[in-house]
């Protein structure tokens, strides 16, 4: 079975944490990657070069790993140039998770350029974190073996969505040829089930599952309503 084929109708589960924070630490997402595959994950998607090596080397894991490298603070940050592609990939990333909108990247290269250059530099699938419907359907075109809705709702090319941007789930899932992953804001089951409805190959969670801080705030917040 192919990598991708391991991850259809599964949960990617997303291991990161923000700079600063208490559980911005290698050891501890790698810890929580071995933890999500505990639970049934069918793939782990992590940041940063420390992290996907611990996460494939520390823990032992044998799910597919997609790896991504985040640099910068605005438009292009999402392994940004075919330098982050390669370093995610030699860091041992099944799949390299990168920026696949239609912006300029940094490097000047179009993602075509970055995904054949990748190729040709490490034996690495790629995943182009998309931000529309335009995004997608020229992601596929660039050679990208997967397509994701990361991006939906943060390059202005898309309002937010309360939850997963599922009319842009469906409409990819409907015209590529690719497997497309739902990704961005699935705070809930409901939310999965409804990704997977749409047309989802597989969906990956992050902040709903690896983030204590967010979930504590959606409690309190919730709580503080009632009791108001």
């Amino acid at each position: 079975m192919t990598t991708i084929e391991r991850l259809r109708g599964g949960l990617i589960v997303s291991c990161q944490a923000y700079p600063g924070e208490p559980m911005r630490h290698s050891e501890t997402m790698a810890q929580i990657a071995a933890s999500a595959a505990v639970g049934g994950a069918a793939g782990i998607r992590a940041q940063g070069i420390d992290d996907i090596r611990l996460v494939r080397e520390r823990t032992g894991l044998q799910l597919p790993l997609i790896g991504l490298w985040k640099d910068g603070l605005d438009d292009v940050f999402i392994t940004p140039t075919l330098r982050h592609a390669i370093a995610v990939a030699e860091a041992g990333a099944d799949i390299v998770a990168l920026d696949g909108t239609r912006r300029e990247r940094p490097d000047g290269l179009s993602l075509a350029e970055t995904i054949a250059r990748l190729r040709d530099a490490a034996n690495a699938l790629v995943m182009a974190d998309c931000g529309s419907v335009d995004d997608g359907l020229a992601a596929a075109d660039a050679g990208a073996d997967v397509v994701g809705t990361t991006l939906c709702g943060y390059t202005g090319e898309r309002p937010r969505t309360h939850g997963p941007d599922l009319d842009v789930l469906a409409e990819l899932s409907s015209r590529l040829e690719v497997p497309v992953i739902a990704e961005g804001r699935i705070h809930s089951l409901q939310d999965a089930v409804a990704c997977s409805d749409a047309g989802a190959f597989a969906v990956c969670v992050g902040t709903a599952i690896t983030h204590p801080a967010s979930i504590t705030r959606w409690f309190a917040e919730a709580l503080s309503e009632v009791t108001r």
